[in-house]
Parts: structure tokens; sequence; C-alpha cells
């Protein structure tokens, strides 16, 4: 499958982050959602079932830590991966964010190539080096 084919959801509350991240995404080839509050952020992810989710912690309205359990809870989301991109970088912040749910956990900021190799990592797995 080519990115061209796979959804990117970005649910980030800062504006200028979430474009530079859907940015990031959509010159890599992927069709790119933006949200910037995580209540109906929750319900796009259950209409689109995007294929991967980048999700900032740190959100107005509900932390992304919660949407993060809310999909691993439903059957149908919970195997829809999840990168985490926060401010939080402490080592237990790190450990709270991979404990609930997430697939990679990336501390801002974040560079395009990183961004780039943890969605084809999540969306086509590992590939060989």
């Amino acid at each position: 499958m080519t990115p061209a084919q796979k959804t990117v959801l970005v649910i980030e509350d800062e504006p200028d982050a979430a474009e530079l991240f859907a940015e990031m995404m959509r010159v890599t080839g992927y069709r790119v959602l933006k949200m910037f509050s995580s209540t109906p952020a929750m319900k796009m992810i259950v209409q689109e079932k995007p294929d991967v989710v980048i999700l900032d912690v740190m959100m107005p309205d509900v932390s992304g830590l919660e949407v993060l359990k809310f999909m691993r809870r439903d059957p149908e989301l919970m195997g829809i991966p999840v990168i985490v991109v926060s401010a939080k970088s402490m080592p237990s912040d790190i450990r709270t964010g991979m404990e609930a749910g997430a697939s990679i956990y990336l501390t801002k900021p974040v560079g395009y190539l990183d961004l780039k190799q943890a969605v084809e990592q999540v969306t086509q797995g590992t590939s060989p080096s």
C-alpha cells in the first residue's frame, strides 16, 4: 500500500505545529486530517479509522493520553498505531505514554525524518536497513 492510500490524523492544539506535522506527512504522500481538539478528534477517529494517529499529550479539553486509552479500549480502534509527539520528555512521561498504548513516543521538537520514519515503521512494520 502506498502512502497516498493511507490516512494520517494529526491531533495537535497548536496550529503551527499541527500544520508542520501535516505538511511533513503530505510531502511524504499521505492523506492528512487535522484536529485541534481531542473531543471532536475522538469522533473523527471512530468515523475515519485512520491508518495512523499523530497525537499530542497536552490538549486543552481531553488529554491525549485519554484519547489513547479511549482508542485502546475500542476493539475497532485498538489496532490503529498512535505516535505520541509531546513536549513532555521526562522518562516517566514517556513510560506513561507507552503504558497507555502509544506505538512510538517522540519528543518535541520533531524533525521530518524522525516523524516520517516513525509513521513508516508503524504502518509498514520495520523494514530491514
